[in-house]
């Protein structure tokens, strides 16, 4: 009798994989652009000391810039990273292109990449810029690439990875003949502009579909602000890519699809003091939960 049910639980889990390969499939067919749609409605997360986002509504079609605008400890993070599916919602749904959320996460992890997000994507400032690529494109082909490309020749991977990098680094603006010591300089001797363009391009050498940026305009002057949102908005036009960016506040003309996490005002702002600093502690154990994943 156990032999017919472990028949019909194999076929089931077949049935499942080849589903989810589908899925994938049409993921990656999806749309004119590169990028994915993204959406979401009354989207949430919830943890241990509270909601760390909640009611999030917004659609937004391939190949979109959308702007994550809220005060430090409104959940902005968070939401980042529900979106490109390395946090579990608590309460709604969202989509990214026909993967939803929360049931693909998997599947969009695969196609999305986070650069500049403190905690999870730190640069190693002992590094160079070039040990920093070397590395991404090393953990691309090792955890990432397909059986048939780990058996290609050595000689095509390498002319393959290179050509990944030169096109990361022209895309994310930045020229490594520029820096002081070209590839060989490292991390602790760039300035803010040339780490969050190295950050970038490492998160474009895996080809992403989906590009999460936090923080987008920490600690930038006006001139640097607009160079960031001049660049994210390069990347949206000229390589497809749909791009969610974290920031403080969201510049006007900058032609983003604009997402709100700060919170509702109430009668009782000592409420909502103390929610703030109940979010901050939620957001940082977040950022800890994903470094171990």
């Amino acid at each position: 009798m156990a032999e017919p049910a472990e028949a019909e639980s194999e076929s089931e889990s077949e049935s499942e994989s080849e589903s989810e390969a589908a899925a994938d499939a049409e993921a990656t067919e999806q749309g004119t652009a590169r990028g994915v749609a993204v959406g979401a409605e009354g989207f949430g997360l919830k943890g241990p000391r509270g909601w760390a986002f909640r009611g999030v509504d917004f659609a937004a079609g391939a190949g979109s810039l959308i702007a994550v605008e809220g005060p430090s400890g409104s959940g902005r993070t968070c939401l980042l990273l529900a979106l490109t599916g390395r946090m579990r919602p608590s309460e709604g749904h969202a989509a990214i292109g026909s993967l939803p959320l929360p049931k693909r996460m998997a599947a969009v992890r695969r196609i999305s990449a986070l650069a500049h997000v403190p905690g999870v994507t730190d640069l190693d400032p002992a590094l160079t810029v070039g040990e920093h690529l070397r590395e991404r494109a090393l953990l691309l082909r090792r955890f990432d690439g397909s059986l048939r490309g780990l058996l290609r020749p050595r000689a095509e991977r390498a002319a393959e990875a290179k050509s990944r990098i030169e096109a990361a680094l022209a895309a994310a603006g930045l020229d490594r003949e520029s820096l002081p010591k070209g590839s060989r300089t490292a991390v602790r001797d760039l300035d803010r502009m040339e780490a969050l363009r190295l950050s970038v391009a490492l998160a474009l050498v895996g080809r992403p579909r989906l590009l999460g940026v936090d923080d987008a305009d920490l600690k930038l002057s006006d001139a640097e602000r607009a160079e960031m949102w001049a660049l994210l908005r390069s990347l949206t036009e000229s390589a497809g890519i749909t791009v969610v960016a974290v920031c403080s506040e969201a510049p006007e003309g900058a032609g983003a699809i604009v997402v709100s996490t700060a919170p509702e005002q109430s009668a009782n702002d000592k409420h909502n003091d103390d929610e703030e600093s109940d979010d901050d502690k939620e957001t940082a154990d977040a950022l800890a939960g994903t470094r171990r994943a």
